[in-house]
C-alpha cells in the first residue's frame, strides 16, 4: 500500500482506563476505496477503537493519521474537516424533522452556511438539490418529506449514513449499522452500502456476518483489545484461531 493511497493510518494505538487495557498496540492501515470490517466478541475494544479514531477519546499512546495528516492531538471537528465521518450504534436523528431538511442542515454546515440555515429552503435551491440527490443514491427519495420518526428503522439507518455522506468524507466509520434493523430490511441496507462511492474508505463494526462477508474486501478481528487476524474474507473464514475466538462452528458462519 503506497503512502499516497492510505486514507486512514492507525499506529500502535493504545487506551487504558485505569488498570484496564482496552486497546493494545493496534496498527491498521486502510486504503482509499477499501471496505474493511472490524469484528470480534463483545468487549474486544471495537467501539473504543472507533472512538479513538474519531476523536471522542484521546489515546494513551499511539497515533491516528488521516489522509497523510497527524490528527492525534486534534478534536472531532478537525477530523471531520479533514475528511472523517461516522455513525453510531444508537440513532441520533431529530425524530420530527423531515429527512431532506436534516440532510440540508448537514450540507449547510459543510458549506459554511450554518448561520443561514434558518432561511427558507427555497433560498438555496442548490443545497436542496444536493440533499435530494444524496437521498436518491440511498433509495430514500420517496421518504424526503417525511419525519424520521415515521420511517422504518432500516431507513433511519440510511438517513444517518446520508448525514455522514453530506460531509463529503474520505473515510467513513460505521458502528454496527445493522443493530436493531429487522431481518426483512437488512438486504436494502446492505445494497445501499454496496453502492457507496468507490473512492470512500470504509471501516465498519458489525456482528451481522452476512453483511460482513458480502460487503468487506478485508476483515480485521479484534480479541481482548488486540488484532488477532487481518486478511481477506475467505482467509478469515478458514482461520482456526478466529473460528475458536469468534466465528464458532461452520454452521454459524454466513455464506
Amino acid at each position: 500500500m503506497s503512502a499516497l493511497s492510505v486514507a486512514l493510518d492507525i499506529r500502535s494505538l493504545e487506551r487504558h482506563f485505569g488498570g484496564l487495557h482496552v486497546t493494545r498496540g493496534i496498527s491498521l492501515r486502510i486504503a482509499a476505496g477499501e471496505r474493511v470490517a472490524l469484528i470480534g466478541p463483545n468487549g474486544a475494544g471495537k467501539t473504543t477503537l472507533v472512538n479513538l479514531v474519531s476523536g471522542v477519546l484521546a489515546p494513551s499512546s499511539g497515533q491516528v493519521w488521516l489522509n497523510g495528516q497527524d490528527m492525534t492531538a486534534l478534536g472531532q471537528a478537525a477530523r471531520v474537516r479533514a475528511g472523517l465521518a461516522r455513525t453510531f450504534q444508537i440513532t441520533t436523528l431529530a425524530p420530527q424533522l423531515p429527512v431532506q431538511r436534516q440532510v440540508e442542515l448537514a450540507l449547510f454546515e459543510r458549506l459554511g452556511l450554518g448561520g443561514r440555515a434558518w432561511r427558507p429552503v427555497d433560498a438555496y435551491p442548490a443545497v436542496a438539490a444536493q440533499a435530494l440527490d444524496l437521498l436518491s443514491s440511498l433509495g430514500l427519495a420517496e421518504q424526503a418529506a417525511r419525519p424520521t420518526a415515521a420511517l422504518a428503522y432500516g431507513d433511519q439507518r440510511l438517513v444517518e449514513i446520508a448525514l455522514a455522506l453530506a460531509l463529503k468524507p474520505r473515510v467513513l466509520l460505521l458502528d454496527e449499522p445493522m443493530a436493531g434493523v429487522p431481518q426483512g430490511e437488512g438486504a436494502r441496507l446492505l445494497a445501499a452500502l454496496q453502492r457507496l462511492p468507490a473512492a470512500l474508505a470504509l471501516l465498519v463494526i458489525e456482528h451481522d456476518m452476512d453483511l460482513v462477508f458480502r460487503l468487506a474486501s478485508r476483515i480485521v478481528v479484534l480479541v481482548e483489545g488486540a488484532v488477532l487476524a487481518d486478511g481477506p474474507p475467505e482467509a478469515i473464514r478458514r482461520n482456526p484461531e478466529v473460528r475458536a475466538a469468534y466465528l464458532g462452528t461452520p454452521a454459524g458462519v454466513a455464506p
